[in-house]
């Protein structure tokens, strides 16, 4: 009798063992795609930032609308991306994520993780048109 209690204490704690790594899993996983998506959230904040940034005329520090993102910065968007106390203007960083911003006649949005070592998405804005806008996500 002491033995088959035993098996089963033994048995137990096994079970018991197996759920809890399984539920670290997933909850490390979990934290892993919440980080990504607060990433891509506040990358889809600039985005719409430098397409409100396009429209704008001129006079209003704007890009006048003809589709050419050649002067757009983060400053120009009202961003200051020294506030991290970094000295790369093109590069922003939040608790989510790093953005490096690169201007031309299509502004590109390098989207990184908090560390800003792991690229998560490159994005292409073309146009002030939601069809404009070019998600390329790395593996």
């Amino acid at each position: 009798m002491g033995q088959q209690q035993l098996l089963l204490l033994v048995l137990g704690m096994v079970i018991v063992g197996i759920a809890v790594v399984a539920g670290i899993q997933a909850f490390s996983e979990g934290k892993e795609k919440a980080d990504r998506d607060a990433a891509i959230s506040d990358a889809m904040r600039v985005i719409s930032d430098i397409q409100a940034w396009e429209l704008k005329p001129v006079a209003f520090g704007g890009g006048g609308g003809d589709d050419d993102f050649s002067g757009v910065t983060f400053q120009a968007l009202g961003i200051d991306p020294t506030d991290d106390e970094g000295d790369d203007d093109a590069l922003y960083e939040t608790i989510n994520g790093c953005y490096t911003l690169t201007a031309g006649a299509n502004a590109t949005l390098l989207v990184q993780d908090a560390s800003c070592t792991n690229t998560i998405a490159t994005v292409t804005i073309s146009t002030t048109e939601v069809s404009g806008i070019a998600w390329s996500y790395a593996t």
